[in-house]
């Protein structure tokens, strides 16, 4: 699917206008009196630090009372603050955005506020009439079945030739495992290994959100009959071409029907929202055979920290992920034991997409860098989209975030 050079990216963020808001006058007026957000910040750091340029020129420290993450922001304006205050973690961007702060590295003081956000409480997230604002335009992304549509196309659509520019060679855009001095796609052929160690000899496979289909591809190699389903017509066209031996649909979650000895399923979930998990794992329950197995790969925000999140919308829901949301484990779970599917041998490695994420940026920086990007994605969009890999990669350095591989078994037998 072609689509015009001159709006490539805006579908991210011209859709994210409604999440815009500016400083009133009365904020502006009053922005110096926000220092005391300072205080604020300075209180709630037990380990690491924050040196701060402030407007006037003058500096100050935030923390330092132990070894943590170190950070350097020049906060050129009051309005940064007004944002963070007020809007939260899109506030934040916005400012950075409009150039209210900068940092020569942002990744090491994403990581502190994530390691610290219990302690911090609302100070860095939208409030009152903000929150609502926020949720209310969150809401209008829901993924009803056409709302799906929607979103996974402002997202994985942005072209092929705009992702291979930056992924290891296999397209895979999802957290590696063990990354470590070889290839960022040895870790990504070790991700599919640990996933299909889970699901054994599998004869029929049904796989949930297929990307560009090289783990459909690694499994039919293995003598798997797979079935892999997308709603993105750029990934599926990409993975038909590539990937030969799978049967590659055009199909909602929702709709798949069939019974598999066993369900794959990578970073899709969190794209979902809450109020569809019991769907996707009704999804699970209903396609998996008595004694099959659903290897499942997702991502969590912390248990403690996330009915705070849920209640507003952050800067990867307003910005990059239309009508998304990191998945609470113990909810999760308790979804698919309610639905006769056991939990097991979930293992964690979220450093290992904090490392993902590094790589990702630095193949990005390089392609902007050697014009190797594909035309039509202006500056914005590519300052954009750095910032994202950025925000990511400290939030799980922080803590807040986690990846995860859990096995799903489901009672009975065959």
């Amino acid at each position: 699917m072609d689509m015009p050079t001159s709006q490539r990216g805006h579908s991210l963020t011209d859709g994210a206008r409604r999440f815009s808001r500016q400083p009133g006058l009365v904020a502006r007026l009053v922005a110096p009196g926000f220092a005391k957000v300072l205080d604020r910040i300075d209180a709630a750091l037990t380990s690491g630090a924050l040196h701060a340029t402030l407007p006037d020129g003058s500096k100050r420290t935030l923390g330092g009372r132990a070894a943590g993450f170190e950070c350097e922001v020049d906060l050129r304006s009051w309005n940064a603050l007004v944002r963070l205050a007020s809007n939260g973690s899109v506030g934040w961007y916005q400012a950075w955005e409009a150039g209210e702060w900068a940092s020569p590295d942002p990744v090491p003081l994403f990581a502190l506020f994530m390691q610290h956000a219990a302690r911090l409480g609302d100070t860095a997230r939208a409030k009152g009439p903000f929150r609502h604002a926020l949720k209310l335009a969150h809401f209008w992304n829901r993924n009803t079945q056409q709302g799906a549509q929607r979103n996974i196309a402002a997202h994985y659509d942005l072209g092929n030739d705009f992702y291979t520019a930056w992924l290891d060679p296999t397209i895979s855009y999802s957290s590696a495992l063990a990354v470590g001095s070889d290839a960022l796609e040895a870790a990504q052929k070790r991700k599919w290994n640990e996933l299909s160690d889970r699901i054994g000899a599998a004869s029929r496979v049904l796989e949930i959100g297929c990307g560009w289909g090289a783990l459909a591809g690694h499994l039919a190699d293995r003598g798997s009959e797979v079935t892999a389903i997308s709603l993105s017509d750029e990934q599926l066209a990409w993975a038909r071409a590539h990937h030969p031996g799978p049967d590659f649909r055009r199909q909602d979650y929702r709709d798949a029907s069939g019974t598999f000895d066993a369900i794959v399923s990578v970073e899709m979930v969190e794209a979902l929202g809450r109020e569809y998990w019991p769907n996707y794992m009704d999804c699970i329950a209903r396609n998996l055979k008595p004694g099959g197995r659903a290897a499942i790969q997702y991502i969590s925000m912390r248990d403690d920290l996330f009915e705070a999140y849920a209640q507003s919308a952050d800067f990867i829901q307003a910005y990059i992920f239309p009508g998304g949301l990191l998945i609470r484990t113990s909810e999760f779970r308790a979804l698919a034991e309610a639905r006769g599917l056991a939990w097991r041998d979930q293992i964690d490695f979220g450093i290992d997409y904090a490392e993902t994420l590094k790589v990702w940026r630095e193949n990005f920086d390089r392609a902007e860098a050697d014009g190797s990007l594909p035309t039509g994605f202006d500056a914005r969009f590519c300052d954009l989209w750095r910032y994202y890999l950025m925000y990511c990669e400290g939030g799980f350095r922080g803590g807040g975030i986690d990846v995860h591989q859990v096995t799903l078994v489901k009672e009975g037998r065959t």
